[in-house]
């Protein structure tokens, strides 16, 4: 399944800046520990079993992204590693149990996720989200302060995702993919490290499809980025890895050619066994 297939170009203005990107995300920040580990997740609703002991591993620098039909568990995984759902089993974050936690304090453990559908708050201005979203690693007495100027994290995430030339426009204005870049760039502010991205690309065209990926591409060199997708087009373009998921078991991991190449994978997509080459 491909979304957003429409070619026209992106202007450069609304590009996001990579150069931007490395001075938010600090080039020497020693995050290489930050690693996601789930071990045995589980997740039933009244008696179905949604996740069923998944394990997997993200490392810095791995842009992952989790496929697989409709009802496999992709998000109720997320769910329940961002505190959404109860599940059983260990999800960890530099060394930092997550399961268990409330949701305020798995994001305070340096954890954010974006939705479907971007929850940024369209009745202000695209900086006025930034800086809310800032607010949070703010100090008590820093938000008491009468503030001047603009914190040099919102500049720069503003620089970071394309967004600088619409800083004093409404939320609510904006295209759909300069709102998926907004929710990315509060996730940034917030000083996430291990991010959980969903389908962030429907509904784009294909230019910002691809300064998407670029974005991407250069925010996982140093954050964990989780990207749970229908598009494949898109991750076969960006992923470095994959875990695919069938019934809320791992089915296949691997590289995008692994993964393309795994015949119970092709099954799962196309309804149909795959046969080789010997049959």
């Amino acid at each position: 399944m491909t979304c957003g297939t429409h070619s026209e170009a992106v202007p450069q203005d609304v590009r996001p800046d990579v150069g931007a990107a490395t001075d938010l995300l600090g080039a020497g920040a020693d995050t290489a520990h930050d690693y996601l580990e789930v071990r045995g997740l589980r997740v039933s609703f009244d008696g179905f079993v949604a996740v069923d002991g998944v394990d997997l591993t993200v490392v810095q620098g791995d842009l992952r992204f989790l496929i697989g039909p409709n009802g496999a568990g992709k998000t109720t995984l997320v769910d329940a590693v961002t505190g959404l759902v109860p599940a059983g089993g260990s999800a960890q974050f530099g060394g930092t149990e997550l399961l268990g936690r409330k949701v305020h304090r798995i994001v305070r453990a340096g954890v954010g996720r974006t939705f479907q559908t971007a929850s940024v708050i369209e009745g202000l201005t695209v900086l006025q989200n930034l800086d809310i979203a800032a607010g949070s690693r703010r100090s008590a007495l820093r938000r008491l302060r009468r503030r001047t100027g603009v914190d040099e994290a919102v500049e720069l995430a503003l620089e970071t995702v394309g967004l600088a030339h619409v800083r004093d426009s409404l939320a609510g204005v904006l295209a759909h993919g300069q709102k998926q870049w907004l929710e990315i760039g509060m996730l940034l502010v917030q000083d996430a490290r291990l991010l959980f991205l969903d389908e962030p690309v429907a509904g784009m065209s294909q230019g910002e499809r691809e300064e998407t990926g670029r974005l991407l591409r250069t925010i996982a060199d140093h954050r964990t980025i989780v990207v749970v997708e229908h598009d494949m087009e898109f991750m076969r373009s960006v992923a470095d890895s994959v875990t695919v998921l069938h019934q809320g078991r791992v089915l296949s991991e691997g590289s995008v050619a692994d993964v393309q190449a795994d015949p119970r994978v092709v099954e799962v997509y196309l309804g149909t066994p795959a046969h080789t080459k010997e049959d």
